[in-house]
């Protein structure tokens, strides 16, 4: 029996290189929330996308996500 995909299930957040010239060469976490097109972005840099997409894993960085997204309701 083949599971059902959750349609409303929000992506998982993810790092990718800053756009913001002032932090050139450094990483920046990016949280979908429900109701907006773009993410938000999370008010920190990292110098390698590996200590980026550690830190969404670590206990810190997945309360700074749930407060983000809770923050929307």
């Amino acid at each position: 029996m083949a599971m059902k995909k959750k349609k409303d299930a929000l992506p998982p957040p993810y790092a990718e290189l800053t756009k913001d010239t002032r932090y050139a060469g450094t990483y920046e976490v990016l949280v979908p929330v429900v109701g907006r097109v773009r993410p938000h972005r999370v008010p920190l840099q990292f110098e390698t996308k590996d200590s980026a997409e550690s830190w969404i894993h670590s206990p810190d960085g997945e309360d700074m996500i749930r407060d983000i997204r809770n923050a929307e309701d």
